[in-house]
C-alpha cells in the first residue's frame, strides 16, 4: 500500500505542493481530464496539489497527476470555424502518406512514417 508514502498534505516533502495518495484528494480538486469531462479548463491557475501512485508503467515507479481547483476553473473555449479548419488540416496531414501522397484512411504510424503498403514495399491497389 502506498498511502503513508504519498501522504503529504502540507507539501513538506514534495517541494511545497500538497501530495495525496491515489483516490484520496480533497473534494474540489480535479485533474485536467476530470475538468475537461465537466466542460472546464484550468484557466491559467497554478497547480493546487498532486496525486501520486506506484505504477509499473513509469521508469521511476511513481506517477503523478496534477490537481486544479474546481472553483477557479473556466469554461472550455468554443470551437471556432478557423480552429475547426486547422484541426481538419492537421488530421489530414497525419493521414497522408509522404511516399505515395494518398490518404491512408488512418493515422500513419510514426515509427514507419509512411502508409503500411509503402512500408511493406507493396504496390498500391487501385
Amino acid at each position: 500500500m502506498s498511502g503513508p508514502r504519498f501522504w503529504d498534505p502540507e507539501g513538506r516533502r514534495s517541494g511545497g505542493v500538497p501530495t495525496y495518495p491515489w483516490r484520496m484528494a480533497p473534494v474540489g480538486l480535479l485533474t485536467r481530464r476530470q475538468l475537461r469531462a465537466k466542460g472546464l479548463r484550468p484557466g491559467g491557475q497554478d497547480v493546487a496539489a498532486q496525486v501520486m501512485w506506484r505504477s509499473r508503467r513509469s521508469t521511476s515507479g511513481v506517477r503523478v497527476a496534477y490537481l486544479y481547483r474546481l472553483a477557479l476553473a473556466k469554461p472550455v473555449r468554443p470551437m471556432t470555424e478557423g480552429r475547426r479548419r486547422a484541426l481538419a488540416a492537421a488530421n489530414t496531414a497525419r493521414r497522408t502518406c509522404p511516399a505515395c501522397g494518398t490518404d491512408a484512411g488512418y493515422v500513419l504510424p510514426t515509427h514507419l512514417g509512411t502508409c503500411l503498403p509503402c512500408a511493406d514495399g507493396l504496390p498500391l491497389a487501385a
